[in-house]
């Protein structure tokens, strides 16, 4: 099937949209220009939607290409048939293709190449035609000292090998071997309790489970063990099930050779086919997994960088330490660095009352309104001392603790010397937690977003598409939310569609020696910013105090024309924008119709309405319309937690088997997928995303271990008994 009509089918989308968007990508257009500016060629598919094409588009093309180098190896041999033309026409994964080119792909010596060196292969042949003759008589014919076939029965044992070789090549009896061991085989663990690590794996001790019930997070977690040493780990199929598929394929009515050929199927099965098909579905559980927890990794990325920024607070950043002591660093509401400093309230130095004075003394001088507190190593002593001190401060200050996954590789990079040069490491960990609180986005895309701790296993999975995909949730964010052109630092702009770090350089670069931009079109004037880079970054750059106000909105200088004839349409001025009293233009213009507006100016209805919805909120920041940080004025530890309490909490992390939730007793709580909901559901993030304020109830603790149990669904009818 043609490539574009098999996405159109697989997307559900037209065929007209699908080579559109096809010719798009091959243009050169990013995905998120693709999503906000040619909304009229997709049938606005959303940049989720795209990038899943995208990689669909990839695979597709890899398989055509690959198929066809098949068939060139195969002409090439002289074997090529009207069979296997059909066979490789109708393959639909790379695993088939490769299955179809076994046969003839050079192999390494083995029993059956040594037996067809020995002139074995018509013996074989005869075999398997499987019309009577005597064997024995046959077997003699081969016999040949030059050969090196002494006895009818070595002729007779090496046309057994080249049977089995050839019954393990066979590309049908492969695949439905394969779909019988997903649909039908289990898998079976065994504990090996000498090695250090073994009680992590306790529960697969002795584990057996149906291999299409087994979950992707337990596929990566026995693939650890495994790799650990812990666990020994093996695929078993039923040899009746798996046994009698290749009988079926093989063995012809009446054979006379039945028993000879049942033999081979044996050896074929257990010594060549089971082995290599037992690799394969484990690395098909193992791919599957991983694009399950990097999706997960998606899921949990895209709401941590889409938190509300706190705007217009002075935020003191804290990071936790013991011996070294806290790390303070205080910051203006643009992020500037007014002050730092290092305290010792926790263990061992204990200075509480010289670390309350210095804190004190900070928070007055600056007038801080919120305390930022890293989640690493001493937290939860730093949190119960800021707790403390700000219960008796003359002003009202907030504490809220942020993750701080990241930060030392931020503060250990070239970045963060780059930008903070006289500070220690130590000091610039401080400043980036402080500015997590207050813009996320902007502080998280400074450092490698794998380590920013939102899913599982992120070492074990493959770190290139690991990392392809959360740049691509970075890049996506960057774009919906958009970026000053005038403040934003070059790694913010790096990510900013049809740009790179280069340019992203060229931007500040330019900026201080030419002034800020004053419109969209000076940046035509950045060294290696060209048309094509222009073209898709325009939209997402703003400019907020420029000439044309229109270049603080996500109008594209493109749509400029159409904003203009839109404005004019309802007898509106572009004064209007600056004035702030176009809020209603967007159900105008529902009201007269977008379609009807949209063919009289000539312009797509999808892009009519994205303009009306910019004029109306100039500078708008979509992160507004979200649920604002929650921040907090009192601690609970996990002994103060009793069965039956009632809390408010802020999903931390969402995961194959439930969600995690902080409380405010510095351990999160988990809540298992069975008690998120009343209805059923499949994976926690259809009802839940990290930042969700939720309601729970505690259902169990153990302290010793630092566990707690919660439930939601458990809570929802009953009153908040402890909040944050």
């Amino acid at each position: 099937m043609d490539i574009s009509k098999q996405l159109s089918m697989e997307m559900g989308l037209t065929l007209s949209h699908t080579n559109n968007i096809i010719n798009l990508l091959d243009e050169g257009c990013t995905i998120p220009f693709i999503a906000r500016y040619r909304k009229e060629l997709t049938g606005s598919c959303d940049d989720q939607t795209l990038r899943l094409f995208d990689d669909r588009l990839k695979y597709l093309r890899n398989l055509t290409k690959r198929k066809e180098e098949v068939a060139n190896l195969i002409t090439e041999q002289g074997n090529m048939t009207e069979e296997i033309e059909k066979a490789l026409s109708e393959a639909v994964t790379l695993t088939e293709v490769e299955d179809i080119y076994r046969p003839f792909k050079p192999k390494r010596k083995t029993r059956a190449s040594v037996a067809i060196a020995k002139g074995l292969q018509p013996l074989a042949d005869k075999i398997m035609e499987q019309k009577p003759f005597d064997l024995e008589k046959e077997c003699e014919l081969y016999i040949s000292e030059e050969k090196g076939v002494a006895t009818g029965a070595e002729a007779l044992q090496g046309a057994k090998d080249i049977i089995a070789e050839m019954i393990s090549d066979n590309a049908n009896i492969r695949k439905e071997l394969r779909e019988a061991l997903v649909n039908k085989g289990f898998i079976k663990c065994k504990l090996d309790d000498t090695k250090e690590n073994a009680f992590t794996y306790e529960m697969y001790k002795e584990y057996n489970s149906e291999i299409k019930k087994l979950p992707s997070h337990r596929v990566l977690a026995i693939n650890r063990g495994e790799k650990e040493d812990c666990l020994k780990v093996e695929l078993t199929l039923n040899d009746e099930i798996a046994l009698g598929i290749i009988e079926s394929a093989i063995l012809k009515k009446n054979s006379p050779f039945e028993e000879l050929l049942k033999e081979v199927i044996v050896d074929s099965y257990n010594r060549l086919i089971f082995p290599s098909i037992e690799r394969e579905v484990r690395s098909e559980l193992t791919d599957k997994a991983n694009e399950q927890a990097i999706k997960m990794f998606e899921v949990n990325l895209k709401p941590l960088l889409m938190q509300p920024p706190l705007k217009g607070k002075i935020i003191l950043g804290l990071d936790p330490a013991y011996r070294t002591g806290c790390k303070i660093a205080v910051i203006d509401s643009n992020g500037k660095v007014l002050d730092t400093a290092v305290v010792y309230p926790t263990p061992p130095q204990n200075k509480i009352e010289e670390a309350t004075i210095k804190l004190t003394q900070l928070i007055m001088k600056h007038d801080v309104d919120v305390i930022s507190i890293g989640n690493g190593t001493a937290t939860k002593e730093s949190e119960i001392f800021v707790a403390h001190l700000i219960k008796d401060l003359p002003r009202k200050v907030n504490y809220a603790v942020v993750n701080e996954a990241g930060a030392s590789v931020y503060s250990a990079s070239k970045l963060g010397a780059a930008e903070f040069p006289d500070f220690d490491v130590a000091l610039r960990s401080a400043v980036s937690i402080a500015r997590r609180l207050q813009d996320p986005l902007a502080e998280l895309i400074k450092i490698d977003v794998k380590s920013i701790g939102v899913g599982q296993y992120q070492h074990d999975m493959p770190q290139n598409r690991l990392t392809e995909v959360l740049d691509g949730v970075v890049e996506d964010c960057v774009n919906t939310v958009g970026v000053d052109v005038n403040t934003a630092s070059p790694s913010l702009l790096s990510f900013v569609a049809g740009l790179n770090s280069g340019v992203a350089k060229n931007i500040e670069k330019y900026r201080q020696t030419k002034g800020a931009f004053k419109t969209r079109e000076d940046l035509r004037n950045v060294p290696k910013l060209g048309d094509k880079a222009f073209e898709q970054s325009a939209g997402f750059l703003r400019i907020a105090d420029g000439e044309n106000i229109l270049d603080n909105t996500g109008v594209h200088p493109e749509s400029y024309g159409a904003a203009y004839k839109l404005l004019e349409y309802f007898k509106l001025n572009i004064k209007d924008v600056k004035g702030d009293n176009l809020q209603l233009l967007p159900k105008m213009l529902e009201k007269e119709g977008a379609e009807k507006v949209a063919e009289k100016l000539g312009v797509g209805a999808p892009t009519l309405i994205d303009i009306a919805n910019e004029l109306a909120k100039p500078g708008r920041d979509v992160r507004d319309d979200l649920p604002k940080p929650v921040l907090k004025s009192a601690l609970l530890g996990i002994e103060n937690l009793k069965e039956g309490m009632v809390m408010t909490g802020v999903v931390r992390n969402v995961i194959d088997f439930g969600v995690f939730v902080d409380i405010s007793v510095h351990q999160d709580g988990l809540v298992h997928i069975s008690q998120i909901s009343k209805d059923y559901i499949k994976h926690p993030s259809e009802v839940l995303k990290v930042g969700d304020v939720v309601k729970v109830k505690v259902i169990g603790v153990d302290v010793e271990k630092k566990r707690i149990s919660l439930t939601i669904k458990g809570a929802v009818d009953d009153e908040v008994t402890e909040g944050l």
